[in-house]
């Protein structure tokens, strides 16, 4: 990275457990001069014919625009950061993060908890960016979670 560029700090968004992960993200940025790239994926799982039961409730891309802009809101309630951007992305959520890793300092995801059998069947995103990303990845867990 040239010394005159800002060094990118890319968070996945995708609910509540993005939460802290957009927090940390903020926080970071800040102690490195960076920016924050939020992404959010909106994904429909049929439309790769997969024709199990929905996980998560299907988006279109009013809905997840709508969502991405609440989810932002919550998390910042005075006003977005200097510099956020956003970036609203239909496909698979593993894939989009990895892709927006390229040139990033960190990828921010937030740990979703889901137990060990969901994690088999579904795969983690969080897990297959860290194995596949093209920059270090921090995985943050919810306030909530009770394993903290």
């Amino acid at each position: 990275m040239a010394s005159s560029e800002v060094p990118r700090i890319v968070v996945g968004v995708d609910g509540s457990s993005s939460y802290a992960a957009l927090r940390w993200a903020d926080r970071y940025a800040r102690l490195v001069g960076g920016a924050v790239e939020a992404v959010c994926v909106w994904d429909t799982p049929s439309s790769r014919g997969w024709g199990g039961p929905a996980i998560e409730p299907l988006f279109d891309a009013e809905q997840a625009r709508d969502r991405f802009a609440r989810e932002l809101d919550t998390v910042f309630p005075d006003g977005l950061p200097a510099g956020l951007t956003q970036h609203l992305i239909e496909g698979d959520p593993s894939d989009v993060l990895i892709r927006a890793s390229e040139g990033a300092e960190v990828l921010v995801v937030g740990r979703r908890g889901r137990g060990g059998f969901a994690r088999a069947v579904l795969g983690s995103v969080s897990q297959r960016c860290a194995q596949h990303a093209a920059c270090p990845v921090v995985v943050v867990r919810r306030e909530d979670d009770p394993t903290r």
